[in-house]
């Protein structure tokens, strides 16, 4: 057995089982503090608060708070409240944090969200906007799969149990006839929960002969000879599926109104520069990754630019695709049936849209209770 399959196998051995816990689309489970804000506070404080914390990911799905932070669009807009962040690796970890008020609002996938919402009985968070879709794509070493049609016997790395990607996969397999176990990943196809960091290694050295992995993990495997053979925009209407929101603890929502408001008032701008500033855009987020507090290095140009052609930007929460999402996870036996009812609030949302001369946006019926 070769090291690095024993290192992915005792990682799987060691990821809780589901039921309980579905996963990010990261990169780990430590939370790192960053403190680049951009410009410095000034002016009055938003809602009389001295600072706000906001969580997010260190990669290139979570464009809108890197470039925010980086632009100092974030901090423009609380005026006197000085913006704080923490750099998540891993769902769980941001929604510990944002439960203990270690964090005010926060970046991340839907499975996270669905999770501890479901998990607090509708008491933990809310939904408050869209940050991006798409950017997820199954690339396999072209000299061990050929096509869609010579997946089985293949084993496919995921990021983590039950996250995001995880889920995709296995309903895609599923669609296509396999028979593979949602909690080892044995079957027809042996799908492999493998960290992002790990990925490309394993990839490189034949542990795994595929992987279903958001960005920039696609584009790196593609730049160290892998093939991308589905886009996963592909199976969803439009091309448009949720693969990072926004979502604020319903405490600090209730207490602190102006100040989630002046998030998502940057938020809006942010995607707003970024669609019309593409080439700027990239820059300014690669120079956020380079940071000693995200990744701590820029990524290379044939990895940042698919990586960030990848992935669409947009306020719109693509609510309906949630709903989606956690009915591909019940299927697929990883959560029992979520009420998602009240998952959502837009109203602040749609307040700034409607400031902003945008149209509204729609909650696919999961609204406040």
């Amino acid at each position: 057995m070769s090291a690095v399959r024993h290192r992915l196998l005792a990682a799987a051995a060691t990821v809780p089982l589901l039921a309980g816990a579905l996963g990010a689309c990261g990169y780990g489970s430590e939370a790192k503090k960053d403190t680049a804000a951009g410009v410095a506070p000034k002016g009055a404080k938003t809602d009389g608060l001295d600072h706000l914390t906001i969580g997010y990911f260190g990669n290139t799905t979570h464009a809108t708070p890197l470039v925010g932070l980086q632009s100092g669009r974030f901090q423009k807009e609380l005026g006197g409240t000085e913006v704080k962040s923490s750099v998540f690796n891993a769902g769980p970890a941001e929604i510990e944090a944002l439960n203990s008020g270690a964090i005010d609002i926060g970046w991340i996938g839907p499975s996270p969200s669905i999770n501890g919402y479901a998990k607090s009985h509708g008491k933990s968070l809310k939904i408050i906007s869209g940050s991006a879709s798409g950017g997820v794509s199954l690339v396999v070493n072209p000299k061990k799969v050929k096509s869609l049609g010579d997946l089985k016997g293949k084993t496919i790395a995921t990021p983590q149990l039950g996250n995001t990607q995880d889920v995709a996969l296995l309903n895609y397999l599923a669609g296509k006839g396999y028979q593979v176990d949602p909690t080892t990943g044995k079957g027809d196809v042996t799908v492999q929960r493998t960290d992002n960091k790990v990925t490309p290694t394993a990839f490189q050295q034949g542990a795994i002969d595929a992987a279903w992995v958001p960005e920039p993990t696609a584009s790196k495997l593609v730049a160290e000879g892998g093939k991308s053979i589905l886009d996963e925009k592909k199976l969803w209407k439009d091309g448009k599926f949720v693969i990072t929101n926004m979502i604020v603890s319903q405490k600090f929502l209730k207490e602190h109104p102006k100040a989630v408001e002046a998030v998502l008032r940057a938020s809006v701008k942010t995607n707003a520069w970024i669609r019309s500033h593409p080439d700027e855009a990239k820059k300014t987020l690669n120079d956020k990754l380079a940071s000693s507090d995200v990744a701590g290095k820029a990524l290379p140009q044939n990895v940042i630019d698919p990586a960030f052609k990848n992935v669409d930007v947009t306020d719109d929460p693509l609510a309906a695709t949630l709903q989606e999402e956690a009915d591909h996870a019940v299927k697929a036996g990883l959560l029992k049936k979520p009420d998602l009812k009240g998952i959502y609030d837009l109203t602040l949302l749609n307040k700034v849209l409607k400031s902003e001369g945008k149209p509204p946006v729609d909650d696919a019926g999961l609204g406040s209770k």
